[in-house]
């Protein structure tokens, strides 16, 4: 059994996180929250689980190349430091660091890196729309942008290179053929919901995933906590973990 600790237990989806290791059969090894200190957490554990913040991914991470233990991150909002940094801790700890951990969701980033390989930036604009509850604090979502990515990737290039059209106020001028459009929604709970739209002349094509309960983020955490046991160091994510990849 996967000894499993949780960062951030005392949270949200910690404690949807401690029901999903109980019900997977693993051992919740413990759990740590504000002003802990996580390396007793991790040397506990054979894998942490992290929703906690952007900030604290690198410590963790850290954490886990030097105590020789996984790490399933699923905190938003990275910033390019903060991603290398996770990215040079997994040369030396087994990590799965995803946007979202649904099952579906990923299945949808796989299709959407498919249709994207096949409707040609230059007929076909890509726009991704995504609505979040009031309280979420980076936007577009990690997840819009994970769909943003696979765009890119189907069409051999990089979100960087497409180009992001995001927050659209006044006089913008005329949509950039090949860039990548995303608009951010907030308000309410709603826990997610994200379209990727392909609009040509002649048709337009939508992919739409709806979120209506976090619990399906915990139980995919869950099963790549099960799954990261064992393997060897190494920057993960869930089309690994689904055998997508």
């Amino acid at each position: 059994m996967t000894r499993i600790g949780i960062a951030g237990i005392a949270g949200r989806m910690g404690k949807l996180l401690v029901e999903e290791v109980a019900a997977a059969g693993c051992t919740l090894s413990g759990g740590s929250g504000r002003g802990d200190d996580p390396r007793a957490l991790f040397a506990a554990s054979e894998v942490v689980i992290d929703f906690t913040h952007a900030h604290a991914a690198p410590i963790h991470a850290a954490l886990a190349a030097e105590l020789g233990k996984g790490l399933v991150l699923g905190s938003s909002g990275l910033s390019a430091e903060e991603e290398a940094a996770v990215a040079a801790a997994a040369q030396r700890a087994p990590i799965v660091y995803a946007a979202n951990f649904a099952t579906g969701v990923n299945l949808v980033i796989a299709m959407a890196e498919k249709l994207a390989a096949a409707l040609p930036g230059a007929q076909y604009d890509a726009e991704i729309v995504e609505m979040h509850h009031r309280q979420k604090v980076d936007a577009p979502s990690g997840t819009a942008i994970a769909m943003g990515r696979a765009v890119a990737r189907g069409r051999g290039t990089t979100l960087e290179e497409a180009g992001r059209e995001a927050g659209r106020d006044g006089h913008t001028g005329a949509r950039g053929t090949g860039t990548i459009g995303f608009a951010a929604l907030r308000g309410g709970q709603v826990v997610g919901e994200h379209t990727l739209l392909f609009a040509a002349g002649s048709e337009h094509i939508a992919l739409t995933h709806r979120s209506f309960d976090r619990r399906a983020y915990a139980t995919g955490a869950v099963r790549a906590a099960q799954w990261l046991q064992g393997r060897p160091p190494g920057l993960y994510d869930m089309k690994d973990v689904l055998g997508l990849a």
